[in-house]
């Protein structure tokens, strides 16, 4: 098993890209690269820890590869949206990829390179270390999945989770 720490706007959206994929065994929401330890859903929408939410990935790369989970990063979100996704605004919403290991960073790196020539814009994807990592609150856990009425779920998480799985309908199970 790898791990994979990917922060792409709204935890709910990542989440929801990853569930079902094949040689995906988990994806839980989470906040990391802040300065606090154990900070709370609300301490991180101030936008005062630092952290970013968060997904941690739990992978066979035996059956995913690392350039794969990034692949579906990439199409779950807009990578060229400083400290932002869409109406979600702060740092805690920032493009980010915290590598578990040296392999990681350098893929994360090219995937950040290659994945350039696909947008109009510059990537701002940061490469950053997981800082104070810490699991979300357990409301947050398949959050999608559990309230896909909800207004935001419907107008937001929904459309975009419609568009991973078009585009890249042969990873999904």
């Amino acid at each position: 098993m790898e791990q994979a720490i990917l922060g792409g706007g709204c935890f709910w959206c990542v989440e929801g890209a990853y569930k079902r994929i094949r040689g995906v065994h988990s994806a839980l929401p989470g906040y990391a690269g802040g300065h606090r330890l154990n900070p709370t859903y609300e301490e991180v929408c101030s936008g005062t820890t630092g952290h970013a939410e968060i997904v941690i990935i739990d992978f066979d790369p035996e059956i995913i590869s690392f350039e794969t989970v990034l692949e579906v990063f990439f199409t779950v979100h807009d990578p060229t949206q400083l400290n932002r996704q869409g109406n979600d605004i702060g740092t805690q919403y920032r493009s980010c990829i915290m590598p578990t290991s040296h392999e990681q960073k350098e893929t994360a790196a090219a995937s950040i390179e290659a994945f350039g020539s696909v947008f109009d814009k510059p990537i701002v994807t940061t490469i950053e270390e997981a800082k104070h990592l810490t699991i979300a609150e357990a409301y947050h856990h398949d959050y999608y999945a559990r309230n896909p009425t909800q207004g935001y779920c419907a107008m937001v998480v929904g459309p975009k989770l419609s568009k991973v799985r078009k585009k890249l309908a042969h990873l999904y199970e």
